[in-house]
């Protein structure tokens, strides 16, 4: 491919990634649902995984915190955000023949520009998108593999970029065994490899979750809730081939609740199987099942809490961490690599069979954007739904105060009032978010994990929550509940005068009047529980805790390693003019 193609296909990610994200590229932060960046992300113990409730923001919320001591945390989220989209891009590029520019910028546009990336963005999964971007360099890595490069350390590399979340971290490594699998002793031995790759960048998420015991088991009822459901007059089987299907009605962008989802999905099943009748000469056998394989795991597990819902509540129920597979639709992710490459080759192919280059040309491009043309509702922020925003100022000011408290106390937890899990700020625009005030304090905090899903109850997997909630329903007095709390390792109690008003009696609250009072503004209150029991976990769950991270650090950092050597090694042995 020629220099100035080259560009153009390096070049196309990052415009796709600019227009769907540019409003978000404004100073402030994008509260949506699960994504809840703050100024700085206080490193606290619970994001090891040593607190009371299951390890889903492990190690996600480790990293950030870490990672916003060198980076402001709005300036973050947007490098991880758009990171995430052109990283997608640029690797959706070696899914197709490298000499083909037509097919690698079909392709990329096609895994760029899709309901899936649409649906979990605007849920906030921010983490999950980052194990997506990755699946397509896995991909290049593997196949590269099998020609004899040594490209073991970046499969472990974009593995671990994928563990920020259990899903995503259970997603890629599926995606990785499809991909290196195969015969002979060379194949089983790279196959085992990648798994202990796997097992070992994933083990602070796995074994946090393993310590949890019986409480690493979910509600069933979340199967029902969470299962995936059709879009506008598509029905559910045609929805999920077009990579949506959310269970939140909310996130999905309009136009696929109209009919242009459904003459975008006739033409990009007629365009991808265009492209399969050519896929055979130009992609090796290996590759290709490698893509079917795991597209069909994705189709599988997304539909499998609608067609098999009572086997996937007994998993959820009866085997620790089997609620991952509640949410099914996070699975299309392993049927995107697969999609896009059909589409990339389909498009090559119809335009090459075009003689007029005019025409040619035409149709390529028309094409080309085509998802976008459809589903216009990605771009500029999902139409305007992302936006930033400021913290009020008076967050900072009760964190000084809370901190000002901890310097002498030392030890206890902040408890976050009214006691459920997402808010409506007004000055989020009324836009859903989890609630930020944990995240934005210092101390270790609780929070409700139980879900309400269209009127549905999903209870949380949080013991220690569950007592909470019921004291908060108890008609204690507020000494009295100040006592209890206090026994639960609380130290602070935080209330949201706003949520409070919002949910009246719908979520458990308390009035703790009489308590000391550490901050009183016009959005929170914060108390102070005088006397608190502090509870450290037990001395093998640090044990445990800290090898799993040790394990998966001491993997990134060798796999950096070996890719830094073999990179100063490749570049020495250049011929040098002169």
């Amino acid at each position: 491919m020629s220099g100035s193609k080259l560009l153009v296909a390096r070049a196309w990610p990052w415009v796709l990634g600019l227009v769907i994200l540019l409003p978000v590229l404004w100073p402030g932060f994008v509260l949506s649902y699960d994504m809840v960046f703050v100024p700085d992300l206080a490193f606290r113990s619970d994001f090891l995984g040593l607190g009371s409730g299951l390890p889903r923001a492990v190690p996600s919320d480790a990293v950030v915190s870490v990672l916003d001591e060198v980076v402001p945390g709005d300036v973050l989220q947007k490098i991880l955000l758009l990171g995430a989209l052109v990283l997608a891009g640029l690797g959706a590029r070696r899914l197709v023949p490298s000499t083909n520019l037509t097919a690698q910028v079909a392709a990329t546009t096609c895994y760029v520009w899709n309901p899936f990336v649409a649906e979990r963005l605007g849920i906030g999964h921010w983490p999950l998108l980052l194990a997506y971007a990755a699946l397509p360099w896995i991909y290049d890595a593997a196949r590269r593999a099998r020609s004899g490069a040594r490209t073991l350390p970046a499969i472990w590399l974009w593995l671990a970029l994928a563990a920020l979340s259990a899903a995503g971290g259970v997603i890629a490594a599926v995606f990785a065994l499809t991909c290196v699998v195969g015969r002979g002793r060379e194949a089983w031995r790279r196959t085992a490899l990648v798994g202990l790759g796997a097992a070992a960048v994933n083990a602070p998420w796995i074994v946090a979750g393993a310590l949890h015991g019986s409480g690493a088991l979910s509600d069933p009822r979340g199967v029902e809730a969470f299962a995936a459901r059709a879009e506008g007059v598509l029905p559910l089987s045609l929805t999920v081939l077009g990579l949506g299907g959310i269970w939140n009605a909310e996130v999905v962008p309009a136009s696929r609740e109209s009919w242009a989802a459904v003459v975008a999905l006739v033409l990009t099943v007629a365009v991808a199987a265009l492209g399969a009748w050519r896929w055979r000469p130009v992609v090796e056998r290996r590759d290709r099942r490698a893509l079917v394989v795991a597209g069909g795991i994705g189709l599988v597990v997304a539909v499998a809490g609608t067609v098999v819902p009572d086997a996937l509540a007994w998993l959820a129920a009866n085997v620790p961490g089997g609620g991952l597979l509640r949410d099914g639709t996070r699975f299309l992710a392993l049927l995107a690599p697969l999609e896009a490459c059909l589409f990339g080759l389909g498009v090559s192919t119809l335009g090459g069979l075009v003689r007029k280059y005019g025409v040619r040309g035409a149709v390529v491009t028309c094409l080309v954007l085509m998802p976008v043309a459809l589903m216009p509702d990605l771009g500029l922020g999902l139409a305007g739904r992302l936006r930033p925003v400021a913290f009020p100022t008076e967050y900072a000011v009760a964190r000084g105060a809370i901190d000002a408290r901890l310097q002498e106390r030392g030890y206890g937890d902040l408890l976050l009032l009214p006691f459920n899990s997402y808010r409506l700020p007004s000055w989020n625009d009324g836009r859903r978010t989890l609630d930020p005030t944990g995240r934005f304090m210092t101390p270790d905090y609780l929070a409700s994990d139980t879900l309400y899903v269209s009127g549905t109850r999903i209870a949380g997997e949080d013991a220690r929550a569950a007592r909470v909630e019921k004291l908060l329903d108890s008609d204690l007095s507020a000494p009295e509940l100040a006592e209890r709390l206090g026994e639960e390792g609380i130290g602070w109690v935080v209330l949201d005068k706003e949520a409070a008003a919002m949910v009246g009696d719908a979520a458990p609250s308390a009035d703790l009047t009489g308590l000391p009072v550490v901050h009183a503004g016009s959005d929170l209150v914060v108390w102070e529980v005088p006397r608190t029991v502090e509870s450290e976990p037990s001395a093998t769950t640090r044990a445990g805790i800290w090898v799993a991270w040790l394990l998966a650090g001491g993997v990134v950092l060798g796999s950096l390693g070996l890719a830094a050597t073999r990179r100063v090694r490749t570049l020495w042995r250049l011929p040098r003019s002169g």
